[in-house]
């Protein structure tokens, strides 16, 4: 019966993500736990749970299109560490993988590929817990991540399977439409009407739209939400949306642990690759050092961005489906990632005592050139500072 296993779901997911809550860790890794558990006890994935996966990952990319500002991306810092740091590190780990020789190249590149994103939802909630989303590294971590989400996408909609309709060319009009759906976005309200058209236009024109069009729906999706990008409200579509969002990706993470059960040996090879985590960090590091970063700053995005990707398990399940990677392997991604979420949590805690210690040493990296907007405050010959705002700065 639907009704029992959506009891069992719910109740499992709830009772391992509490469970691992007081650990520091995101709630994410018991949805995948309760995943292999429910795999574990006999049940396989079903229909409803697979349509509220999908229902989810299009609100995630639908979440990043309203967020995406495309003149901040076009920085050399942004683009090009994100770029060099997917080659490099996919290098590495291509190179690791190959090494057996029991994969094919295909298997080797697609793996690698998957891991060398980094965890938009660990990275975003990271930086919001310490109040860094709007630091200098705090941004330039979340552009660095939607590069790679946009990266993501293309792949998504480039190995879709589909062929284009010619109808797809009517997209390019989209632009035209935008002042109509910013008209609708300010007459929703506050309330229901204003989720009801974020699910609209994710769900239905972006996701269902594209595939009858032959597209990505996940391409339809990020497309939509940056159609509304900018627009005064966007933020406000994102919050209402979120906690939609999280639910349904609980059934992404469940479907992900029922779709493979993993043994010893894909443990093993998940903690091998969770060990090459402070390579990711370092690498990092050495790119947004080199594009002038100050150690401080290219420290702390590279520990908030030292994780394996939720989307690199939508990479993975797309390569299981379509038969370019065993089901095994998607087994061990998600291990990969979870024990990724365990080692993020203690070293975001502590990022900022880490950089105490290590500060002389790190800085000897540096660049002889400052990025210009990380430049430390100087305040000359000043005896008295005044900081405030609002009713505080005006008291002072």
């Amino acid at each position: 019966m639907l009704q029992d296993n959506v009891a069992l779901w719910i109740l499992l997911a709830f009772s391992l993500g509490l469970l691992v809550r007081p650990f520091g860790l995101p709630p994410l890794v018991g949805f995948l736990l309760a995943g292999f558990g429910l795999k574990a006890l006999g049940l396989g994935p079903h229909p409803a749970l697979t349509q509220l996966a999908h229902a989810g990952v299009l609100l995630l990319l639908f979440n990043v299109g309203l967020k995406l500002r495309i003149k901040s991306l076009f920085r050399t810092d942004v683009v090009g560490s994100a770029i060099l740091h997917l080659l490099l590190f996919g290098a590495v780990i291509a190179a690791l993988l190959a090494g057996p020789g029991e994969l094919s190249l295909t298997e080797t590149a697609l793996i690698a590929f998957a891991l060398s994103f980094s965890s938009t939802v660990v990275a975003a909630k990271v930086l919001e817990d310490k109040k860094e989303l709007r630091a200098f590294h705090g941004r330039l971590a979340i552009g660095i991540l939607i590069v790679q989400d946009l990266l993501a996408v293309a792949f998504l909609s480039a190995m879709g399977g589909h062929e284009p309709s010619p109808w797809a060319l009517t997209l390019l009009g989209l632009p035209l439409v935008r002042p109509i759906l910013l008209r609708l976005l300010e007459h929703c309200g506050h309330e229901e009407l204003l989720v009801l058209f974020g699910l609209l236009i994710a769900l239905v024109l972006g996701g269902m739209g594209f595939e009858h069009l032959g597209l990505s729906g996940e391409l339809g999706a990020l497309v939509m939400g940056a159609l509304l990008a900018g627009h005064g409200r966007a933020t406000e579509l994102a919050e209402s949306l979120w906690s939609l969002k999280e639910v349904f990706l609980v059934g992404f993470f469940l479907q992900i642990g029922l779709s493979s059960q993993p043994d010893w040996t894909a443990l093993g090879i998940a903690a091998g690759l969770a060990l090459l985590l402070p390579v990711k960090i370092a690498l990092f590091f050495a790119l947004l050092t080199r594009f002038r970063l100050r150690a401080r700053s290219a420290l702390l995005a590279g520990l908030s961005l030292g994780t394996y990707s939720e989307f690199g398990l939508i990479v993975g399940q797309l390569g299981v489906h379509q038969d370019l990677l065993s089901p095994e392997w998607l087994a061990i991604l998600a291990l990969a990632m979870a024990l990724s979420f365990v080692l993020a949590a203690p070293l975001n805690r502590l990022a900022h005592p880490i950089y105490m210690h290590t500060e002389d040493r790190l800085r000897r990296l540096e660049s002889t050139r400052r990025h210009p907007d990380d430049e430390p405050v100087h305040l000359g010959n000043s005896h008295l500072l005044i900081m405030g705002m609002g009713r505080v700065g005006t008291a002072a």
